[in-house]
């Protein structure tokens, strides 16, 4: 691949001026589709990554890891002391380079030679040199010989959305992957559409759902020999981690209407099925108020604030859900900005939230919650 960090610093220049595509091409050469691609990525990447100057296309960019879930995989494997790794889908190679830096040697498996490509100028980026690359099938018979590694890492490409996720969807299928490497190791990690149901996965081993930055990321299955417990939420970057524990007293109430706080719990702990786990966390007296796909809230008279909640309010009323008799209630109170926390048909969001936010005056924000028929207006912490 003949192109040069020049040619995308300088296509990266030109696209923030705004110049169209003739310029471009004028200006780039041949190449100059690709370079642009490559610099609209780097823009878009925002602050997926430390760095800037990272290489990979529109494709590459939407399947690498985040660097704050990539570091803290890498320090979780390394707490194992596992000395060798395989990541045998690698693409632009960001998991990899992280896994990397905790291991003596890696190997980066990707049949697409552009991926490789990328990946190998990617771990020069970070300074990284310990990675053997592998521009093949991963499940060709050849490759599989070639690697030497304790675990064997895979984060398979998602099909368009299906009515349910099934493993044998997922390219590469982790029962494949499995299937290939099974005699080499035992020790598998495979990257999981969050929302498929763990019961289609054969192996024994840990369920690991990781939110982000206030939203659920992924989830991660580490098998048996990895594995710390059966299911486990991670909340990052501020690090809460909680595990299943099937001897805990069950203690999760649900409250009839609220109470003086609101907490919205991340869908990680919701998705992992940790909700009892969580509240005997909080230590509070704290109850179920809403659980739906989006959002799940709990309720209490405390004030709360921790790692393990996305984030707690303070409710200012509760009135009946109607844009009018909301936008009453934010008028007399003084809000002036309304931002909805409920479900609105596509379409309708911007409409409803006109109707809400009309003529208010002030700087508090309000946030609208659904609950039943009331309309729950709160105000963050």
């Amino acid at each position: 691949m003949m192109i040069t960090e020049e040619q995308v610093q300088l296509a990266v220049e030109m696209i923030r001026r705004g110049l169209d595509e003739r310029k471009l091409r004028a200006k780039l050469g041949e190449n100059w589709k690709l370079i642009a691609e490559i610099a609209r990525a780097r823009i878009r990447a925002g602050d997926k990554f430390s760095r800037n100057d990272l290489w990979m296309d529109t494709e590459g960019l939407r399947y690498a890891t985040h660097e704050v879930v990539a570091k803290y995989r890498a320090e979780r494997l390394s707490e194992l002391g596992v000395k060798s790794i395989a990541d045998v889908s690698c693409g632009i190679g960001i998991q990899l380079i992280f896994y990397a830096m905790k291991v003596e040697r890696a190997y980066g498996i990707d049949i697409d030679p552009m991926k490789i490509e990328f990946a190998r100028r990617n771990a020069e980026k970070y300074g990284v040199a310990n990675i053997e690359f592998i521009n093949a099938d991963s499940l060709d018979p050849e490759t599989v010989g070639r690697v030497d590694a304790e675990v064997i890492f895979s984060d398979p490409a998602r099909p368009p959305e299906m009515p349910e996720r099934r493993l044998e969807d997922l390219l590469p299928s982790p029962l494949k992957v499995y299937e290939a490497y099974r005699n080499k190791t035992d020790s598998f990690i495979f990257d999981l559409p969050p929302q498929m149901r763990r019961e289609r996965v054969p192996w024994k081993g840990e369920f690991e759902y990781i939110d982000l930055f206030g939203a659920l990321n992924r989830l991660t299955f580490y098998t048996e020999p990895l594995a710390r417990t059966e299911r486990s939420a991670v909340i990052l970057p501020a690090g809460g981690r909680i595990e299943s524990n099937p001897d805990l007293e069950n203690i999760v109430e649900w409250a009839e209407k609220p109470g003086e706080y609101l907490y919205e719990i991340p869908q990680s702990v919701d998705y992992a099925d940790l909700i009892n786990e969580l509240f005997h966390i909080l230590s509070a007296d704290v109850r179920m108020l809403l659980r739906e796909k989006r959002r799940v809230l709990a309720t209490g008279d405390e004030e709360i604030r921790s790692p393990y909640l996305k984030r707690t309010y303070v409710i200012a009323g509760v009135v009946p859900f109607h844009p009018v008799r909301i936008n009453d209630f934010l008028r007399k109170e003084g809000f002036g900005r309304a931002t909805l926390r409920i479900s609105v048909p596509e379409g309708e969001y911007w409409k409803v939230r006109k109707r809400i936010e009309a003529n208010l005056r002030g700087e508090r924000r309000a946030f609208v919650f659904q609950f039943g028929k009331m309309a729950i207006i709160a105000e963050g912490l």
